[in-house]
């Protein structure tokens, strides 16, 4: 679902660009709304299957008691999950990168028609220097994600506990850039930086009104 967000947030960032001043925020707010109901409706209804298809065993050994909890699909919906996790590892990957794309060229031609003195190439690898991080941050989910991918094709059933850690390592890996969000959307971005610095102050400014008020 947070993968799918971030693509969401791409998309507008290149209508924003494209419409420029014909784009409306309030209009902007109110899709946000209905396209957030749509993805999770869509996101529960491609794994909804899944709780049908497990049940808990009880596993009593000489030392101590374990439960598993099994999963068996049938192997059309086994083919289905496949893809559908395929689908919701690489869409959003592909979306981000043809946004970044479209974003990056559209907003060199805009500057190559004000600064008419200046080359499009040159215009171009600005515009690229300047929004390197809009490619950066897809590849690093990609990355950060194929763990959780290549475990759901290339493994089988666990056949102790102690293989547990491979899964949990896999599946724990691709929350880290979720939890980077500072660092890999606001840092990277001059002007997420700026606006970042700008609360910053108008909050020290508040804070320090509030407390002078006090006084």
């Amino acid at each position: 679902m947070d993968q799918w967000l971030n693509t969401c947030v791409a998309i507008e960032r290149v209508v924003t660009i494209i419409k420029a001043t014909n784009f409306h925020k309030k209009i902007s707010k109110q899709i946000a709304k209905i396209v957030t109901v749509i993805l999770v409706i869509f996101t529960l209804c491609t794994n909804i299957y899944d709780p049908f298809y497990r049940y808990l065993i009880d596993e009593d050994n000489e030392d101590e008691k374990q439960i598993w909890c099994i999963a068996t699909y049938p192997s059309s919906l086994q083919t289905f999950s496949s893809v559908m996790h395929t689908f919701h590892f690489l869409a959003p990957f592909i979306i981000n990168l043809i946004s970044a794309i479209i974003l990056i060229t559209k907003r060199s031609r805009q500057q190559s028609n004000l600064r008419t003195h200046e080359n499009y190439k040159q215009i171009l690898k600005q515009q690229i220097q300047q929004y390197r991080h809009l490619f950066t941050t897809p590849v690093l989910l990609v990355l950060l994600g194929l763990p959780r991918l290549i475990i759901l094709f290339v493994s089988k059933c666990m056949k102790s506990t102690n293989d547990a850690w491979l899964f949990l390592v896999g599946y724990f890996i691709s929350f880290i850039l979720p939890m980077l969000t500072f660092v890999v959307f606001i840092l990277p971005s001059q002007f997420y930086r700026e606006q970042f610095h700008k609360t910053i102050v108008n909050y020290r400014i508040a804070l320090e009104r509030r407390l002078n008020y006090m006084i």
